[in-house]
């Protein structure tokens, strides 16, 4: 036990920051209905930095760090000019285009690479296990300050994720706030993916925010909920790594989604119950 709490506590830690932004942005996106608007920023942010690996740069370099911000502050203006008064087109079906296109254009670019496949396996689920103090240090500050932008402006940002009508009709200016939520996201993003990968950050983002939904409609208890489900998985996500020999990113996306799915049985025993 002593071993594995040697090897596994830096990566517990990386954890535990991205539960706590992540559940917490997970609420507005959700709202929003562009659940995978984080899918297609992560992707961005992949391409962006695959670019500078292409041009000679490593990976976990500042100027592929660079690359991935400026490609994703890039995604953050698309999204925010597509947000429309009157929507004919759905925001998600824009979200998921781009999210294609980066995605075949990352593959694109890695088939000129003689290491393309693992540079693809990264992307998706990132290497948590070789987390050091400096990546995690340097994620506490970046998300603790994302985190007091968005306490900061918490009236705008919910108003624009939950009534963006009424957002309109206030006078406010939708697109600007829009703009700064996905750019304050994509910083988010951007310094996650390099780490966890794109399915780890997804499931950060999503799945703690849709257990606590389907059990309160308080934001507090939502939090708490959330941030609980999302140590929870990080926890089983890692015994089962660390004991079955698994990949971590991996172990931990399919505790997120056993977890979902003991959340949604435990939803409808409930609603059963109830209605007996």
């Amino acid at each position: 036990m002593s071993e594995f709490v040697h090897v596994m506590v830096l990566p517990f830690l990386a954890c535990l920051i991205l539960t706590g932004i992540h559940a917490y942005l997970g609420f507005p996106v959700i709202e929003r209905q562009v659940i995978f608007v984080d899918l297609a920023l992560a992707q961005i942010a992949a391409l962006g930095s695959t670019i500078a690996l292409l041009w000679g740069h490593d990976l976990d370099s500042g100027i592929a760090y660079g690359f991935s911000l400026g490609f994703t502050i890039l995604g953050a203006a698309i999204f925010s000019l597509t947000r429309f008064k009157r929507e004919r087109i759905p925001q998600e079906a824009l979200i998921g285009i781009v999210y294609a296109v980066s995605a075949a254009l990352l593959i694109m670019i890695l088939s000129r690479s003689g290491e393309g496949d693992e540079h693809i396996k990264q992307a998706l689920v990132g290497n948590i296990l070789l987390v050091n103090g400096r990546e995690i240090l340097q994620m506490f500050v970046i998300y603790c300050t994302i985190g007091i932008f968005h306490f900061v402006f918490r009236r705008q940002f919910f108003l624009i994720s939950r009534d963006p009508q009424e957002a309109f009709r206030k006078g406010l200016n939708v697109r600007l706030w829009d703009f700064l939520f996905y750019v304050s996201f994509g910083f988010v993003v951007t310094s996650s993916v390099r780490l966890a990968g794109v399915l780890l950050v997804f499931s950060f983002l999503v799945v703690p925010s849709v257990c606590a939904i389907v059990f309160t409609d308080r934001l507090r208890l939502r939090l708490m909920l959330g941030w609980g489900v999302g140590c929870l998985a990080s926890v089983v996500g890692m015994l089962v790594s660390y004991y079955l020999d698994f990949p971590t990113g991996a172990s931990v996306v399919c505790a997120f989604g056993l977890i979902l799915v003991i959340c949604g049985g435990i939803k409808m025993i409930r609603e059963r119950i109830l209605i007996v």
